[in-house]
């Protein structure tokens, strides 16, 4: 059986390497599966069925829809101006404006491409104004765009809660360490880089102009501000749970995108609700499969016999924290982090228990290893769709987001593997 199971993930990883819609590998793995394992699949099938009726789940198609609604709103946009009226004039700080909305984005919507493609269309003009190269601010901008991945809420934490049967609230505060560490070293990496570039900055706003400036665009972008603070204090101070605070964000999101910000009309609200549905409507049916497949393993005992195989070659902590960070790198540049989670913890995480890694800090290494799927080819989405916005091809756009991702996120990857304290440290404050 367990040649079985490798052969069945053997087809599905093929079969994605050659483009096939995802819950289709899912699929073609479950036949697998079925026909050469003889697995009985009604009884699977009923149990996947009746996981997907889980209410965490339902945060998922809510927060793709209110990152949705905010990138056409306008609320992205008054986050941007408010920020770039502080360090907007420095040298170097139009590409840490960037990175930092960028975080601010993803503290809102939970997904990456929310990110890039809300700051792509405002900022990739203004900085290649600047004198930055339009490859590189393309570069930057997806790159930063992961974060929306790591600082929560985040979407692919809400699913390795919920396959891990770890608290979601505690996966969330796991992430927020390395997330705000790799949105540091995204402006340190960028305020170097930029002393490259033949920039044209404006002469900074002093005394009373300054001032009034500050004033008039922090009071446009109290609603947008008031918006993480809202879902993020909500969650954190115990009076929402996640699923909720999806829930408030919409809700929140659709008045100030109609009556303050005026970005949003009945034609942008239609087209933003069916955008997000046709996404939740394949997350949900990848996740049905790969729900089914990863049951198919467990009982099948395919995470004990890979723990056995590992330890078989060796038992040192360090060597197998650095295979695993390989691994989850390798799965991450062939399919999306949802689905690298969703097949990879629950056969691992008995195998990060055996070495004394705990389910929370795992959320953290996960997380940051399959978040940077998202911009290293072939799968790539955030990379692909930024260039896109960017109008930049994506040839010309892969050095600089590698330099990016080799100075600024892969140090942060070990040391959230090698170092305990900076995922666990929210986590046991918060009585986790």
């Amino acid at each position: 059986m367990i040649e079985i199971a490798l052969f069945a993930v053997l087809v599905l990883v093929i079969l994605l390497t050659l483009g096939v819609p995802l819950p289709y590998c899912f699929g073609a793995g479950l036949m697998v599966m079925y026909f050469a394992g003889d697995v009985v699949m009604k009884g699977n099938m009923l149990w996947g069925f009746q996981q997907l009726g889980n209410p965490v789940l339902l945060a998922i198609p809510l927060f793709v829809l209110a990152g949705t609604i905010m990138s056409v709103s306008g609320i992205a946009a008054s986050l941007l101006n408010f920020v770039n009226i502080f360090i907007g004039h420095l040298r170097g700080g139009l590409g840490v404006v960037a990175t930092v909305s960028c975080a601010l984005i993803g503290a809102i919507s939970g997904s990456g491409l929310t990110g890039v493609a809300a700051i792509g269309p405002l900022l990739i003009p203004e900085m290649e104004k600047q004198g930055y190269p339009r490859e590189y601010a393309t570069a930057l901008i997806a790159n930063a765009s992961l974060l929306g991945l790591l600082i929560p809420p985040s979407v692919t934490m809400i699913v390795y809660g919920w396959v891990t049967d770890t608290s979601i609230l505690a996966c969330f505060l796991a992430t927020l360490g390395p997330g705000l560490l790799i949105m540091a070293s995204f402006s340190v990496v960028n305020i170097r880089m930029a002393r490259k570039f033949p920039l044209q900055l404006n002469e900074p706003l002093k005394g009373q102009a300054f001032l009034s400036e500050a004033t008039s665009r922090g009071f446009k972008a109290t609603p947008a501000l008031l918006m993480p603070v809202i879902i993020l204090g909500g969650i954190y101070g115990g009076i929402m749970t996640p699923t909720e605070a999806a829930a408030v964000a919409v809700i929140y999101a659709i008045p100030v995108g109609f009556l303050i910000y005026k970005g949003l009309d009945i034609r942008t609200f239609f087209g933003a609700g069916r955008e997000a549905a046709t996404s939740v409507g394949a997350i949900m049916l990848m996740i049905l499969f790969s729900m089914i497949l990863s049951q198919m393993f467990v009982l099948e005992s395919v995470p004990q016999a890979i723990v056995e195989a590992i330890f078989s070659v060796t038992e040192n902590k360090a060597l197998l924290l650095v295979l695993i960070n390989i691994l989850l790198f390798l799965v991450g540049m062939v399919v999306n982090d949802v689905t690298a989670i969703i097949l990879i913890a629950p056969l691992l995480l008995p195998l990060m228990q055996a070495i004394g890694v705990s389910p929370i800090q795992f959320a953290a290494i996960m997380g940051v290893n399959t978040a940077m799927g998202g911009v290293t080819p072939p799968y790539a989405s955030i990379l692909y769709l930024g260039a896109r916005i960017g109008r930049v091809p994506v040839t010309k756009v892969i050095r600089p987001a590698m330099t990016l991702i080799l100075l600024g996120y892969l140090p942060v990857v070990f040391l959230t593997s090698f170092w305990p304290d900076l995922s666990m440290w929210l986590p046991r404050f918060f009585g986790y």
